[in-house]
């Protein structure tokens, strides 16, 4: 009869790395403290490892950046370019690429200097858009500027998401911007948050100029 102690199930002693759960919890760090938070010994302990252990997984924080650029842009949608009109697609994948980067602000200056060359999803992204563009005939060397363009854009519109709702109220100042004091009350009137007003416009007015050449 065997009177050994049988193994008991549960956790593994040591926890388990691997790309996915290490980018999510870089992801969770920066999203919540910026960028300055992400350090690899904060990161290893937020994983319950120590950094050596981290280290035989992602080789450096500009690597584990590349990581969680990859993952962040895999949410943007591009699918819409190849089935709707260039100028509703573009409409589309900047309303997609808005809302993306609203939710990680933080992430913003980091991403918008990162080089694509280590991003596959990030140049399968801009690749997409830049067949659009040159199938619509935007001539070639306008292509990358118009990009550019519209991601300033967008990247500066995900971020005024994050503004209070009266960041335009003029309050004991009124009587000396009364016209401007009066905008904003009408546009207040109409119930659509100032950010998503000012990034529908102004997206819109940017595709029509720009298309237009």
């Amino acid at each position: 009869m065997d009177t050994s102690t049988p193994r008991r199930a549960g956790r593994p002693r040591t926890a388990v790395l691997d790309r996915e759960r290490i980018t999510s919890h870089a992801l969770t760090l920066v999203t919540e403290g910026g960028y300055d938070s992400l350090t690899m010994q904060r990161l290893a302990t937020s994983l319950g490892v120590s950094p050596s252990a981290l280290y035989n997984h992602v080789a450096s924080k500009h690597d584990l950046l590349q990581w969680i650029q990859e993952l962040v842009m895999d949410d943007v949608d591009r699918e819409c370019f190849g089935k709707l009109p260039l100028a509703q697609a573009l409409e589309a994948w900047a309303t997609s690429y808005r809302n993306v980067f609203a939710r990680h602000i933080p992430l913003i200056p980091v991403i918008a200097v990162l080089p694509v060359s280590d991003s596959p999803q990030t140049l399968s992204m801009y690749e997409q858009v830049a067949r659009a563009l040159e199938e619509y005939g935007i001539p070639e060397e306008k292509i990358v500027p118009i990009i550019v363009a519209l991601e300033s854009f967008i990247f500066g519109s995900a971020i005024d998401t994050s503004a209070p709702q009266d960041i335009f109220a003029t309050g004991r100042h009124e009587a000396a911007a009364q016209g401007f004091s009066r905008a904003v009350a009408a546009q207040q009137a109409t119930g659509v948050r100032n950010s998503d007003d000012a990034f529908s416009l102004g997206l819109r007015a940017m595709i029509r100029g720009l298309l237009a050449g």
